[in-house]
């Protein structure tokens, strides 16, 4: 199969998935439970894929000026700043590392 019919798989199946939610009882949805487990469900793909995009480049390991954006962008977050302030410190750090040398 070309990967046209796997892209169009893929979007009918995440379609379907989104569609079954509307099929969820408003009981199940209302329990405290749910609403921790569904908010927390996404925190490790989300910070995989951060990761991932900081300290990879191709199939290697890179410590460039990204890892220096994601520390500034956690310390931020660390002292509760807004997000616009989290996403500049982060690039204030990325472009200062750059600037003083570091790739």
């Amino acid at each position: 199969m070309s990967m046209w019919v796997w892209l169009l798989i893929a979007a009918v199946i995440g379609y379907a998935t989104k569609l079954l939610g509307y099929l969820v009882p408003a009981k199940v949805l209302a329990n405290p439970r749910m609403s921790r487990v569904a908010g927390t469900l996404t925190i490790g793909p989300l910070a995989s894929l951060t990761v991932v995009n900081a300290a990879a480049t191709g199939t290697s390991v890179v410590l460039d000026a990204r890892v220096g954006a994601l520390v500034a962008a956690a310390i931020a977050l660390w002292f509760k700043a807004p997000f616009l302030v989290v996403v500049l410190a982060g690039a204030a750090a990325a472009a200062g590392l750059r600037l003083l040398g570091w790739p």
